[in-house]
């Protein structure tokens, strides 16, 4: 079986019990379908528990796990020992949340239209509303396209509203760039969430093609990469 090639966060690796990941592509690189890295991983993870994944639409549903097949959302719970929750990305931030004193985690797909409509905001909405306490989550941000590389259209402008001054910056090239890490930062802080508790592994997907596959580098032909999150069996 191929061995996963993740990165991690400390503060997450600290929580007892927790199992999470943002993974990397496959070393060499090499391509594969998205079943045959959804069974590979899944594989992978099996000692640990049940993989749980979406079909991701960039909006902002928020579900909790257990379920069958492939539900529509972006965001997932898990809260019960043996569920594992995952989202898939390729220039997206991928975004991982866990409340160590309730036992409770979420896993967020964050592309600009997913950002922009909240879904950082609304999965702590949805830890909380189910006992978590703001106070209480931890966050780590996972690799994504960066500001650097992320040159958008105009028109984007509107979507972010109150961000919209600090998320947006111009290019060498004068081109509009947007900086979702950021924006998904700023949802976090407002949701409740302090400095501390947000842990970053900023870098860009884009930059680095020997790790990391990219949407906007390789077009609709790049892979994905599993970020996932949970608690052991």
């Amino acid at each position: 079986m191929t061995p996963l090639r993740i990165a991690s966060v400390a503060a997450l690796n600290a929580v007892p019990g927790l199992v999470h990941g943002f993974e990397r592509r496959l070393d060499p690189p090499v391509w594969e379908s998205r079943d045959t890295s959804r069974s590979r991983v899944s594989a992978a993870l099996a000692e640990a528990g049940r993989l749980l994944l979406l079909k991701q639409v960039h909006g902002c549903a928020v579900w909790a796990a257990p379920w069958q097949g492939l539900p529509e959302g972006d965001a997932a719970i898990a809260e019960q020992p043996g569920l594992i929750v995952a989202v898939e990305t390729a220039d997206c931030l991928p975004l991982l949340l866990v409340d160590p004193t309730r036992r409770a985690a979420a896993a967020v797909h964050a592309g600009w239209r997913g950002t922009a409509a909240g879904i950082a905001g609304r999965a702590v909405e949805a830890l909380v509303a189910r006992g978590s306490r703001s106070a209480d989550l931890v966050a780590a941000l996972g690799p994504g396209i960066g500001v650097c590389c992320y040159e958008v259209g105009e028109e984007l402008r509107a979507a972010f509203a109150e961000d919209a001054a600090a998320v947006f910056r111009r290019g060498s090239r004068g081109k509009l760039h947007l900086d979702v890490r950021l924006a998904n930062v700023r949802q976090l802080s407002r949701a409740g969430l302090t400095d501390d508790r947000i842990h970053q592994l900023d870098v860009c997907t884009y930059c680095h093609p020997d790790l990391y596959y990219s949407f906007r580098r390789e077009g609709r032909g790049a892979g994905h990469m599993l970020n996932y999150i949970g608690w052991r069996s």
